[in-house]
């Protein structure tokens, strides 16, 4: 069996709390051992410690998602500082900036971004970005504050675009997106990259794989995942599991 780091999965998501103890048992059984669980708002974060405090495969990454913008406020950046000392997470995250979504102000985005990528290069951690339609601006960022490595969860960017990552020492997480045969731009790119940038990611309860559309999604799918990849990359899935996992080690930890 496959040892496993599934890099990006919201464990602590209502979406899991009937059989959250089933989810993880079905993970273990797949070969999934380790498991990133990004916050997304300041109310989550106490969850989420709790959580993973409980389950020595999981680690936690506090932080304030461009999505829930209606969620923060400014003080919740003070908080995350108090949070990042005392805690000493895995990452700084789910952070960045997210264009695609009508209603979310870019300049308030961009304020809690920029504070959030000081803060980690300040405590000498990753960050998890979600960067949807904004690649482009969220790279700048990165060179504008500078110091910092992490991964962009859920890639969906060019070729360029990931180079451009790979030598400001982020990685690219890859998940269910890539079984789709539609997504040929991503299947490109992650049949080409160097494997030593690459993370394998569920995003659970999103984006399930193209054999589980429409579902729930959970870590336990990450085989597949990961079996598109090797396919994509002509690798064994051992190989492709093997240096994956030792790439979420190396970053976080």
């Amino acid at each position: 069996m496959n040892l496993l780091y599934d890099s990006h999965c919201h464990l602590d998501a209502s979406e899991f709390d009937p059989d959250r103890d089933a989810v993880l048992a079905r993970a273990r059984s797949a070969g999934v051992t380790r498991q990133l669980v990004p916050a997304v708002d300041r109310a989550s974060w106490p969850a989420i410690r709790t959580l993973c405090a409980a389950d020595p495969g999981l680690r936690p990454a506090y932080g304030l998602h461009p999505m829930f913008l209606d969620r923060h406020q400014p003080e919740d950046l003070d908080a995350l500082a108090e949070w990042l000392a005392r805690e000493r997470p895995a990452a700084v995250g789910e952070c960045g900036l997210d264009f695609f979504v009508e209603g979310l102000d870019p300049e308030a985005q961009r304020r809690y971004f920029r504070r959030q990528l000081e803060l980690a290069r300040e405590f000498d951690l990753p960050v998890v970005l979600h960067a949807r339609r904004a690649v482009d601006e969220v790279i700048a960022s990165l060179r504008r504050i500078g110091g910092l490595r992490g991964v962009v969860h859920s890639w969906s960017g060019s070729e360029e675009q990931a180079r451009q990552l790979f030598g400001l020492g982020f990685h690219l997480g890859i998940g269910g997106p890539v079984t789709f045969e539609r997504a040929r731009r991503l299947r490109r790119t992650v049949a080409t990259m160097p494997i030593e940038w690459l993370l394998l990611e569920t995003d659970a309860p999103d984006q399930p794989d193209a054999a589980h559309r429409g579902e729930r999604n959970e870590p336990a799918r990450l085989p597949n995942v990961l079996a598109a990849v090797a396919a994509l990359r002509g690798e064994t899935p051992e190989s492709v599991a093997a240096a994956t996992a030792a790439n979420a080690e190396r970053l976080f930890g």
